[in-house]
């Protein structure tokens, strides 16, 4: 043991974590040996030095319902050692068809969830909360200062307004966006890094800013977003459920397997992007309707006759 300790008493080496919201109290290895060992695992899918530069790295997240999924699978993955949270919501009951929360932790801050949560993955991590979302006025500083960039953003909201601010902000800062809309296992990448010049949403919002989408009628507001989520596009039950919403439905469909599969292709093609792999700027879909529900001579359902 004093070979690990370098001969330090044992109770004074490395951390002690305390989690107040749960009464434990975990003694941990020092930041970098406790990282090196939590991620051995992910060796050689991510090499130890790739995994180094990963840590360094800050990712800002907005929308903590889906974008829980990539927060939380970010954090496990060593997807970076940084995070900026927002969301200005609060657990529901109806949260918990696709958030990894239980109802003792209902009318808790999103962020605060989703911050546990990673804390308790890694202790280390560093992690700010703008438990108000993001506004007019709090938007620049989300972007940071020169000395707190951010190197990538998760767009995961509903408001038209937040959607279209963050693109602009993050074009004007160089920033990547990724986007899981939670349909059809659809991930959008705009390369704002590359491309500086990149038309938001791929052009399909238009010539609109920010300030005009803040502007549109609630009719308006919602035809803005399904133009810039390719409403031809989109499954079935999605389409099913556009009519329907705010009648017979509060909100839009979501699953916790497409919430789930969301947050994997979010993480991965994080990864490649910090990392400086080629991913080019497009939509990219992961439909597993089509991939696994679709019959044919090759693929038959397990227990189906052939």
């Amino acid at each position: 043991m004093a070979e690990v300790t370098g001969g330090a008493e044992l109770s004074r080496y490395g951390t002690w974590a305390w989690f107040p919201w749960s009464g434990r109290l975990v003694h941990v290895l020092p930041r970098e040996k406790f990282r090196r060992v939590r991620t051995d695992r992910n060796r050689d899918k991510i090499t130890i030095a790739e995994q180094r530069r990963l840590l360094a790295r800050r990712i800002g997240v907005i929308g903590l319902s889906v974008g829980s999924s990539a927060a939380l699978t970010c954090a496990m993955e060593g997807v970076a050692g940084s995070f900026r949270l927002a969301d200005f919501d609060t657990l529901g009951l109806s949260n918990l068809n696709r958030l990894r929360a239980g109802v003792h932790d209902l009318g808790l801050p999103k962020t605060v969830l989703c911050a546990r949560q990673m804390y308790e993955i890694d202790p280390y991590l560093d992690i700010e909360l703008w438990q108000e979302g993001l506004t007019e006025d709090t938007i620049d500083a989300f972007f940071g200062a020169a000395d707190r960039p951010l190197d990538l953003v998760i767009e995961e909201c509903d408001t038209p307004w937040v959607k279209t601010a963050t693109r602009e902000h993050a074009r004007r800062h160089g920033v990547p966006v990724l986007m899981d809309t939670n349909d059809r296992g659809l991930l959008d990448v705009e390369r704002f890094d590359l491309e500086p010049d990149r038309p938001l949403f791929h052009g399909r919002g238009g010539d609109l800013s920010a300030e005009d989408v803040r502007r549109l009628a609630p009719a308006d507001a919602l035809a803005y977003l399904l133009r810039i989520c390719d409403e031809s596009r989109l499954s079935p039950a999605m389409k099913d459920a556009l009519g329907r919403i705010g009648h017979s439905l509060s909100s839009w469909p979501q699953l916790a397997s497409g919430v789930m599969l969301g947050g994997a292709l979010v993480t991965d093609t994080a990864r490649r992007i910090l990392l400086g792999a080629p991913v080019a700027s497009g939509r990219y879909y992961t439909d597993l309707e089509e991939i696994i529900g679709a019959v044919d001579a090759e693929r038959v359902p397990v227990g189906a006759a052939r």
